[in-house]
C-alpha cells in the first residue's frame, strides 16, 4: 500500500510541476513556484488519500494539519508577492543561462523543488497509505509541537507585514514580538511543522520512515535555503543587522543577549 501511495504521488508532483513549469513561462515569471511550495503539499496529502482504501484517524489528522499549513502559507505568500517582478534569483538565472533559462529552470527549480516536497511529505503520505492507526499520547505531543510551530510562523508572518507596512520602517531591521526571541521565528515555526507531522506520523507503519522527511526540511532551512541564505541577503541591505545578529538566537527562541 506504501508502494502504490508513493508512486501516486510521484505521478502527482511531476504533473503537478510540469504544468506550472509551463505556466511560469507563459508569465515570465519563475516565482510562482515559491508561491506553490504549500499548496503542493496539500495537493500530495489529498492525492494520497483519495488514493487510499480507508483513511485512518492519524491520517485524517495528518490530512487536515498539512492542509492547514499549506494553504496558509501559499495564501501568505500569493499576497505578499502578487503584482510584485520575479525574484532576484531567478532574475540572476535569466542572465546566466540566457535562452537556455526555460529548460534549465524546469529541472533546477520546478523538478528539483518536486524531488524534496516528495521526500519532505513522507510522513503525510506513509499517516494515509496506513488504514489501521488509532491516535496515542505521541500523536498528541506530535499536534501540540504542530500548534507551536505554526503559531510561531503566521504570527512571525503576520508580525514582519504589519512592520513593513508602516513606511517609517523602510530599510530597517525587524527587532520586535517573536522577532526579538528568534532572527527567524517563520523558519523556526516551519521546522516545528514538519517535526509535529512526523511525530503525529509515528503512530503509522514505517512511521518513523517518515521523519527523514521531517530532518531534510529542518536541514534546508538551518543549512541550505533558509536562514544561510536570507542571513547573506539581510546582512547586506539592511544597516545594523550584524548588531541584531549578535544580540539574537538564529533559530530556536532565547532571551535576547544584553
Amino acid at each position: 500500500m506504501i508502494a502504490n501511495t508513493l508512486l501516486n504521488s510521484v505521478l502527482v508532483v511531476i504533473v503537478s510541476m510540469v504544468l506550472l513549469w509551463v505556466l511560469s513561462l507563459v508569465k515570465k515569471n519563475a516565482s510562482i513556484v515559491d508561491i506553490f511550495w504549500g499548496l503542493g503539499f496539500v495537493i500530495v496529502g489529498w492525492a494520497s488519500a483519495i488514493n487510499a482504501d480507508q483513511v485512518s484517524v492519524v491520517g485524517k489528522v495528518v490530512l487536515a494539519l498539512v492542509t492547514l499549513w499549506g494553504l496558509r502559507l501559499s495564501i501568505y505568500l500569493g499576497i505578499r508577492n502578487h503584482g510584485k517582478p520575479e525574484d532576484f534569483r531567478y532574475v540572476a538565472m535569466r542572465k546566466h543561462y540566457g535562452a537556455k533559462f526555460p529548460i534549465i529552470s524546469l529541472f533546477t527549480v520546478f523538478m528539483l523543488q518536486g524531488a524534496i516536497m516528495m521526500i519532505v511529505s513522507l510522513p503525510v503520505q506513509i499517516a494515509l497509505s496506513d488504514a489501521d492507526t488509532s491516535l496515542s499520547i505521541v500523536s498528541y505531543v506530535g499536534m501540540a509541537i504542530f500548534a507551536l510551530g505554526i503559531f510561531f510562523e503566521a504570527v512571525g508572518d503576520w508580525q514582519l507585514a504589519q512592520f513593513k507596512r508602516d513606511s517609517q520602517n523602510a530599510g530597517q531591521v525587524m527587532q520586535t514580538g517573536l522577532w526579538k526571541y528568534t532572527r527567524h521565528p517563520n523558519y523556526f515555526g516551519d521546522t516545528c511543522v514538519w517535526w509535529g507531522i512526523g511525530v503525529v506520523a509515528l503512530g503509522a507503519s514505517f512511521g518513523w520512515v517518515g521523519l527523514f522527511g521531517s530532518l531534510l526540511m529542518n536541514f534546508f532551512l538551518v543549512r541550505v535555503s533558509g536562514v544561510p541564505m536570507l542571513e547573506r541577503s539581510m546582512s547586506k541591505r539592511r544597516p545594523g543587522y550584524d548588531e541584531y545578529k549578535r544580540r539574537t538566537s538564529s533559530f530556536v527562541p532565547l532571551p535576547p543577549k544584553k
